[in-house]
């Protein structure tokens, strides 16, 4: 079995790589070996193996194919040989179309992600995100933490009670947290730094979750300056059928811009938890639906800071009491009067 030296190598001034193609072609030549009886023992065409060898073709990920096997084997190569080099030689490829890979968040940041995890996943969560700095499962919880807490923040932006309580929090004034909240609307996940953990994510986030077989994210809100369910968000994979289900005068509506409604996703995901026998629903019935949902009048508040802006609704059940009372005096008396007649 041949030996090749290590991936990187440098002969004199001139340098190249050992990549896929390069160990292919030594060993087929070593083997005395065509290409076409590679194609053939990988279950692959001529073309393909002839334009992954002149580079016209990048090897595919190791995760996705079973064609490194075959090629090992037949070559006879250390198993693992020809998938790590393929791995390494698509990560450079990436460097050059994207640049070099997002640098890991500070410290602090991710030391707070890691606080919040539910106790028993965070060892896991841990290891995963050590395992691959800033790698696509740190990416995608930071993401979605800062995602929610950027919907709420913007939310209250205008409420001063609401400000005043997340600056008393973090130790600010409300002109600070003003300027703070403005500029945290302003970030995203590669320029997240530990004053915006401190501004917000400490105290809104209570706590997340996640699914590591299906990535479905469950995230916990502070309840004093968020009330309401966790947010939950999923990653799965459904059947056409079920797609397809949604009512079609929902996506009538939410695909009508004369409507000018522009519905949150929390509105959106409400719209599609109705359910209805027989009749069916249409766009403006949404339209109509959303106004609804929106009216202050139709809510009492839940808190002292509530998450939506409802108005305290109590004088107005009072005078609705009043009427009601008003008018059972007002048939009483009549049918009194009817039975006096008689």
């Amino acid at each position: 079995m041949g030996a090749f030296p290590p991936v990187n190598c440098c002969r004199k001034r001139k340098e190249f790589s050992v990549d896929v193609p390069f160990v292919i072609k030594q060993r087929l030549k070593e083997l005395r070996l065509e290409q076409k009886d590679l194609a053939a023992k990988a279950h692959v065409t001529d073309s393909y193996i002839s334009q992954l060898l002149s580079g016209k073709k990048l090897p595919p990920a190791p995760d996705r194919t079973d064609i490194y096997v075959r090629m090992e084997k037949f070559l006879d190569l250390t198993g693992g040989t020809l998938s790590d080099l393929a791995e390494h030689q698509r990560i450079e490829q990436l460097k050059r179309h994207l640049g070099d890979a997002p640098a890991p968040l500070f410290k602090g940041v991710r030391e707070l992600i890691l606080r919040k995890c539910a106790p028993e996943k965070s060892k896991a969560v841990r290891a995963i995100f050590e395992a691959r700095p800033f790698g696509e499962l740190e990416r995608l919880i930071t993401q979605k933490l800062l995602d929610v807490a950027k919907r709420i923040a913007k939310e209250e932006l205008e409420s001063g009670k609401w400000l005043q309580l997340v600056a008393r929090l973090s130790g600010r004034t409300y002109e600070e947290m003003r300027v703070t909240i403005l500029e945290f609307l302003d970030t995203d996940i590669f320029h997240i730094s530990a004053e915006n953990c401190v501004s917000f994510l400490d105290p809104l986030i209570d706590s997340w979750n996640i699914d590591l077989s299906t990535f479905a994210v469950e995230i916990v809100l502070n309840k004093r300056l968020a009330p309401g369910k966790p947010r939950k968000f999923e990653f799965v994979e459904r059947e056409a059928d079920e797609l397809s289900n949604e009512e079609p005068g929902l996506k009538e509506f939410l695909a009508n811009n004369s409507f000018n409604a522009h519905p949150t996703a929390e509105e959106i995901e409400f719209l599609r938890s109705l359910k209805f026998r027989g009749k069916r629903p249409t766009s403006l019935y949404y339209h109509r639906e959303l106004q609804n949902l929106r009216d202050p009048l139709h809510f009492r508040e839940t808190s002292v800071f509530p998450l939506q802006k409802y108005r305290e609704a109590s004088g107005i059940d009072r005078q609705m009491q009043l009427g009601a009372r008003k008018g059972a005096l007002k048939r009483w008396e009549k049918g009194k009067s009817i039975r006096r007649n008689k």
